[in-house]
């Protein structure tokens, strides 16, 4: 399992990422509908363009394959990747609090 802590660039103007946005928002919805993302979301305490994303893929290969895809992907964002071994995970995760 991976973490992926994607931060847009400051430096980006409004009006393109949010055109970029609509592209990125259907990739990781992509992706999520296949099972690679099991959960995402942006960061709230913050007012940067910065989420999270827990993939489960087979390999980092196949990772940096579906990372490749997303629009903001190499010159727009900064994707900082960690590999992550769940040793426990709560029976009711599901039904945890959405914002």
């Amino acid at each position: 399992m991976y973490i992926i802590n994607i931060t847009v660039n400051a430096d980006l103007p409004a009006d393109k990422h949010e055109k970029m946005f609509a592209e990125h928002a259907a990739w990781f919805k992509k992706h999520f509908a296949a099972g690679h993302f099991l959960m995402l979301g942006p960061y709230i305490d913050s007012d940067a363009h910065d989420g999270v994303i827990f993939a489960h893929v087979k390999d980092r290969a196949e990772l940096d394959k579906i990372l490749a895809e997303d629009c903001y992907y190499p010159d727009f964002a900064a994707y900082e990747i960690r590999e992550f071994a769940p040793r426990m995970i709560a029976e009711d995760i599901g039904k945890a609090k959405m914002a």
